[in-house]
């Protein structure tokens, strides 16, 4: 009787093992978390000159979210060609791309920017950036996108051996002085992003009205001082216009000792001129009885996210990291970028570089191309052409008057 409860109770107590045994082993199976990272891929528009820097930033991203396994496949469109590019074929445009300020309100309007409504993106974007870039990144304000740069703007190259620093405040004095040393002082007047420094000194302005159509004023009194005080310039023996080649030639051979252009022509310069390399904001010019300080346009660099990704809180990241305070200083490291970023821009490193420290003094006198219409340019330049051709059949005023009827009309 012993050995037959003997041989129940083993008998019980394997049975009771075995099923504990087997539910273990389901439950474990069933309860162990997967150790597969969520994947996401996602497609970024940059420069060809920006290729190797974008991997080198979408490399140390995928080191900074190690949480998911990132693949970036990245396409060549420049900043340039971003807008055009993207309505050509809204579908096949990258989740994160880079593109140029002036082209903020058409792919608004076209619904390709993912608004930026995340706190800490907004208030990082407010916080870090000077506020030239987050007015020109925002419409009606609302943020549309992450501002990368802000050096695509123009300001004063100077031959120090021929002007002092008190010289170049004033284009009259510049003009006074070049000209008794037999030499030039050079400007693309027949170009309209240039020559709206005189009308944006002196009060012009370009805004959108309510239909959307361009609304200019340069041919009100204040517009017709400005037109005169090119009309002057133009005139003077000592200006000189023509293209960038025309401008670095010229500093090359010492027929040029200053003139206006942007970063993209300082390395030439700053060769052409050696230990005299000088650059600073536009000079004041006279209108009317008055000095007024020139204007310009401002020109910056954005990172946008496509409304139509798959991914958007990811190209949001990716986003905010290519701008962010660290990759705007590699940025200007490696390719000589002005940062928006108030931080970045402020470093000795950067104050350093002639040319950006005097476009960030002309900042303070430029204004946003974001409100700058296609129907602007070419009037704008016809009037130039005029005023370099030293043709005055017509008045400043009826020249002006024609000028913004054009430019109204969209013709």
């Amino acid at each position: 009787m012993k050995k037959l409860l003997s041989v129940i109770l083993c008998g019980l107590m394997a049975l009771s093992l075995g099923a504990c045994g087997t539910t273990t082993s389901t439950t474990d199976a069933s309860t162990t978390p997967s150790t597969e990272k969520e994947k996401v891929t996602l497609t970024v528009w940059g420069s060809q000159d920006d290729q190797e820097m974008l991997n080198q930033m979408l490399d140390s991203f995928k080191a900074a979210h190690p949480e998911k396994d990132y693949t970036f496949e990245l396409g060549v469109v420049g900043e340039p060609d971003a807008k055009t590019t993207y309505l050509g074929d809204p579908s096949a445009a990258a989740d994160v791309f880079a593109f140029a300020n002036d082209q903020l309100r058409d792919l608004v309007n076209a619904g390709a920017l993912y608004k930026i409504t995340r706190t800490a993106d907004v208030d990082y974007i407010n916080s870090s950036n000077a506020q030239g870039t987050v007015d020109a990144a925002s419409i009606d304000g609302q943020l549309y996108a992450y501002p990368e740069t802000a050096d695509n703007g123009y300001f004063m190259y100077y031959d120090k051996s021929v002007f002092t620093e008190d010289d170049v405040k004033s284009l009259d004095t510049m003009l006074s002085v070049a000209d008794a040393a037999g030499k030039k002082v050079f400007m693309d007047v027949s170009n309209g992003w240039y020559i709206a420094s005189f009308f944006l000194g002196n009060g012009g302005t370009l805004t959108i009205d309510a239909d959307g159509k361009q609304v200019c004023n340069f041919n009100d009194a204040n517009g017709v001082a400005a037109g005169e005080a090119i009309k002057a310039f133009t005139a003077n023996q000592a200006f000189l216009t023509g293209d960038d080649a025309v401008l670095t030639a010229g500093f090359a051979d010492g027929s040029i000792v200053a003139g206006v252009s942007g970063t993209w022509t300082a390395g030439a310069i700053a060769d052409a001129l050696g230990d005299n390399y000088a650059a600073t904001k536009l000079p004041e010019f006279t209108a009317g009885d008055t000095q007024v300080q020139m204007g310009s346009f401002a020109g910056y660099k954005f990172v946008g996210v496509n409304s139509q990704t798959a991914n958007p809180t990811d190209a949001m990241d990716v986003a905010a990291w290519l701008t962010n305070e660290e990759n705007q200083v590699i940025r200007f490291q490696q390719r000589e970028m002005g940062p928006s970023n108030i931080e970045a821009a402020s470093s000795d490193e950067v104050q350093s570089n002639a040319a950006l420290a005097a476009l960030a003094l002309q900042s303070n006198y430029a204004t946003s191309q974001k409100d700058v219409l296609g129907t602007y340019w070419n009037p704008a330049e016809a009037f130039g052409t005029t005023m370099e051709a030293k043709d005055y059949s017509k008045s400043v005023q009826d020249l002006l008057d024609a000028m913004v009827a054009q430019i109204h009309d969209g013709e």
